[in-house]
Parts: structure tokens; C-alpha cells; sequence
């Protein structure tokens, strides 16, 4: 019994240990929190950070705040080499109210001097000018010297905010030198980098720099950003995303793009009164939908793109290639026969077209019902084949359906290979969905993505605390506000972050 006894004792200094050790590279603890806007933009926000949200976020029972933060606003008169020493004593009183609240948190920089993700682009880049390089360097080291001594457990660093359109090796580049202005001041800071192509893919390469990454959760971003004015301009005529449908390559490539071409088809039993519906978006110069079933053509129609008005909504010309690509947005019904069994839907000439959105209307025991499937922008792929079923839920089907497993091999599984060659920290940095998304959808959604997490052991960050994605303030349309220390509180997405 003493043995035992003597075990257990060793076993729980241990665990007392492993609980209280620092946070490192290896293995960060799975922090759950929003990311605070406050000096998100020189243009858009630059305030002090509020007491308030770190209050109410370590009530909620969150524990992480990520400052995705402007360099713009912490310099003087527009020398990115010259320092606000007023506007860092506001970033030094959100570390603190940090502290006092039990809440890591994590300082990006946003835009970065030389790189921003956001317009308006840089002057200079910090991927091919070394005076940029040199600068970020220059405040990177700016906040090591500053924060010294505060141990990880409440604070760590997140290089730059989703680098795009750069190679790995452009990026280990940069990060490498940014890493070691960082440690020649802070030599154990803890260091988070953002994954590759917008922080969805993991880099093996930085894997090497002895740091963290960081992924994002806006997959698929038909739902994250649905009628997003600073990604879609106004929204309009965009099809209501949907969850737990079937997922379809949205191009019809035609003769122009051979190596792609190939029909959409829909095999099963289409019985009784059944409308298919297509909504055609953009068309590359020259297209021809044809939709036939069982072999009969039930739908040919061809569609030339030219300047000035016409049939589509917008009229683009494409100067790298002397075309027009006109945007449609424009919806195309037909009956399919009773007993079909094979409807397919191809593009017979010209360049390519695409769909963004296909459904299935048909009578089900005297009742109008609906079948959905959601397209996926995602140049080069070979159409597929749905299955269609009125007796069934959902009556459409296909290989891939936008669902849990969707995002799990997606969005988890390339980073848990990643995560388990390398032995690196990996946590959910940003995600949520815009205030335009129909909220269901939002919920649905968002609890397969913090299951995929939990199973994980990855924390998350909502973007944001109050705000468009946020628990708070989100000025959603479609559901009920609770009243909240002056706020509005949507509490039943907030009792959902708080489940997981």
C-alpha cells in the first residue's frame, strides 16, 4: 500500500508539474477566447482597449485575447521608424488587464510593416524590400524589449496575420529574421506563426524556427463570409449557404478547357412532379448549358459575353485575356420527366461557366420539399456525380458533402500530420461567421468545427468579442438578443462556445 501511495504522490507532483509548466512551442495549452479589434486598422479602429471585455470574456470562462493589431497605430506622424510611446502604453494596459483577468493574451501584428492582407497595400513589401524587413524587425523588437521578463503563460507573439500569395520560402525567410530580433531581446518568448495561404496550410519549414502555428476556421467561407461587403461588394444575389448538403465543383468547363470538361450528373429516381433549378453566375466569353435527361435534351441554351448591357447583371472585360466574363446571376428552371434516371448537365461550347447554386423541387406525400446542393469555387476540377432520392434525408447526396468530415479532412487532417512529424503547437487563431449568415446555419456549423477542435486538443479565437462575429453587438437579424451590461448578448451562441 505505501508503494502505491508513494506512486500516486510522485504521479500527482508530476501532473502539478506538467499543469503549471510554461507554455511552449510543443504543446500550447488549448486557450479559448476572441480576438479584440480595438487597433485592428488606422482607418477603421484606433481606440484604447476596454477593462470590460477582459472582465466579461474571464466571466464567460474564457481565457485568451488576441490583439490583431495595426503598426500604423503606435507610430509617430507616419514614420514607421519612429514610436508612440502614449498609443504602446494602451497596448501595455491590455497585457495588464491580462493578467488581472487570467487571460493570455496574444499580440499579431495585423498589418505589419511592409505586409497587410487587408487594402490598402504597403509601400513597400516586407517579402522583397529589406528596409521593410529590416523595420518590421524594428518593432518586433520594440515589443521583446518592452515585455521581457512576463512569462509565456500570459503572453506570446503572432508574427504576421495570414500571409498570402508567397512561397514557404519567402515566408521562413522573413520569419527567421523577425524570430531572431525576438529572441536576441526575449530569447524564450513564445512565438506563434500563421499557417501558409491564409493560415490553412501548416509549413514544415518554419517548423524549424522552433515556433508555433496557427490555422484559421473559415471553411468553407460560403458560410464564414456570406455577403461579406469587403470580400463580395454588396452581397447581392448570393445563394443562402447551407450545411450538411452536398458540396459540387461549381465550374462547368466546356470544349476550351478540355483537360477539365466533363458533365454534372444526377442519378436516381425522379418521380412524379420534379423542377430542377440552376442558377448561373459568371460565364467565360462563350458558354452552352445543356441539360438533358435520360439521354433528351430538356434545356439548351447558350450564352456569348459582350460589353454593354444585356441578359447579365454586370458586364466585365478581361484585359490579360481580351475577354469579357459576364456576370449572370440568373436563374434557369425546367421539368424533368417522370421515371427519369440520369439528368446531366454539361457545357457543350466555348470556355467555362459556373453554377452557384443547384436544387431539386419535388412532391413528397402532398408536400412541396427540397433538395440543395452547395457549389465550391475551385478552378481545375472534373465535375462529379449527385445522387438524388425524394425518400431519403437528405434526398441529395454526393461523394463529398459539406459536413463534419468535410472538415475534418479539410481543415484537421493535414495539420495533425503535421502536427505529429513535427511535435509543433497548433491553435485555431481566427474564425466565425459573418452577421449575414442565417444564424441556424452559423450554429450548426460552428459545433462541428469546435467538435473537430476539442477532439484536436486545439484552442480557438472567435473573431470577435463584440462585433459582426461576435457573441456580442453582432446586429444579427434573425434571432433574439439578451440585455447584457449594455450590450446584446447572443447567448446561445455563446453557450456553445462555452460547451466546448
Amino acid at each position: 500500500m505505501r508503494k502505491i501511495c508513494l506512486v500516486l504522490s510522485a504521479f500527482a507532483v508530476l501532473v502539478h508539474i506538467v499543469a503549471s509548466a510554461e507554455p511552449d512551442f510543443r504543446n500550447l495549452p488549448r486557450w479559448r477566447g476572441f480576438n479584440l479589434l480595438e487597433k485592428f486598422s488606422l482607418e477603421w479602429s484606433n481606440k484604447p482597449f476596454v477593462e470590460d471585455d477582459f472582465r466579461m470574456i474571464s466571466e464567460f470562462g474564457f481565457n485568451f485575447a488576441r490583439l490583431p493589431m495595426d503598426y500604423r497605430t503606435w507610430i509617430k506622424d507616419g514614420d514607421w521608424r519612429r514610436f508612440d510611446e502614449s498609443a504602446l502604453r494602451e497596448i501595455d494596459q491590455a497585457v495588464a488587464w491580462g493578467k488581472k483577468y487570467g487571460i493570455h493574451v496574444c499580440i499579431n501584428f495585423h498589418r505589419a510593416p511592409g505586409y497587410c492582407v487587408n487594402k490598402p497595400e504597403e509601400k513597400l513589401s516586407l517579402w522583397t524590400s529589406e528596409e521593410a524587413l529590416q523595420v518590421c524587425a524594428l518593432h518586433w523588437t520594440e515589443f521583446a524589449k518592452r515585455y521581457r521578463g512576463i512569462p509565456n503563460s500570459e503572453l506570446s507573439f503572432n508574427l504576421l496575420n495570414e500571409p498570402s500569395n508567397i512561397g514557404e520560402d519567402e515566408y521562413f525567410r522573413v520569419a527567421e529574421k523577425l524570430c531572431s530580433a525576438i529572441r536576441a531581446q526575449d530569447p524564450d518568448r513564445l512565438i506563434i506563426a500563421d499557417g501558409l495561404q491564409y493560415g490553412r496550410m501548416p509549413s514544415y519549414k518554419l517548423a524549424r524556427l522552433g515556433i508555433a502555428q496557427a490555422t484559421r476556421g473559415y471553411t468553407p467561407f460560403s458560410i464564414s463570409h456570406y455577403k461579406a461587403e469587403w470580400v463580395n461588394g454588396d452581397g447581392n444575389g448570393q445563394e443562402a449557404p447551407a450545411w450538411n448538403v452536398p458540396f459540387l465543383n461549381s465550374f462547368l468547363y466546356g470544349p476550351g478547357k478540355k483537360e477539365f470538361a466533363s458533365p454534372l450528373e444526377i442519378k436516381g429516381r425522379f418521380t412524379g412532379e420534379t423542377i430542377l433549378n440552376l442558377r448561373i453566375d459568371t460565364v467565360s466569353s462563350l458558354s452552352r448549358l445543356l441539360v438533358k435527361a435520360d439521354g433528351n435534351i430538356r434545356l439548351d441554351r447558350k450564352f456569348e459575353c459582350r460589353p454593354g448591357e444585356g441578359e447579365w447583371k454586370k458586364s466585365v472585360y478581361r484585359p490579360e485575356w481580351k475577354i469579357y466574363q459576364n456576370i449572370y446571376d440568373k436563374d434557369f428552371s425546367l421539368a424533368i420527366p417522370d421515371g427519369t434516371k440520369t439528368v446531366s448537365i454539361e457545357n457543350s461550347e466555348g470556355d467555362w461557366m459556373t453554377l452557384s447554386s443547384l436544387s431539386i423541387v419535388f412532391d413528397s406525400g402532398g408536400r412541396k420539399m427540397l433538395g440543395k446542393a452547395w457549389t465550391n469555387m475551385e478552378w481545375g476540377q472534373k465535375q462529379g456525380s449527385l445522387s438524388f432520392d425524394p425518400f431519403r434525408n437528405p434526398p441529395l447526396s454526393s461523394g463529398t458533402m459539406l459536413d463534419r468530415n468535410y472538415l475534418l479532412k479539410d481543415c484537421i487532417a493535414p495539420w495533425k500530420e503535421f502536427q505529429c512529424k513535427e511535435k509543433i503547437g497548433i491553435i485555431v487563431g481566427e474564425f466565425g461567421a459573418y452577421n449575414k449568415t442565417p444564424h441556424p446555419v452559423v450554429l450548426i456549423w460552428m459545433e462541428d468545427c469546435l467538435k473537430n477542435w476539442k477532439d484536436a486538443g486545439w484552442g480557438f479565437c472567435l473573431w470577435n468579442f463584440r462585433g459582426s462575429f461576435g457573441v456580442l453587438d453582432s446586429e444579427r437579424m434573425d434571432l433574439g438578443y439578451e440585455d447584457y451590461k449594455g450590450h446584446k448578448l447572443d447567448r446561445t451562441m455563446l453557450e456553445l462556445l462555452q460547451k466546448y
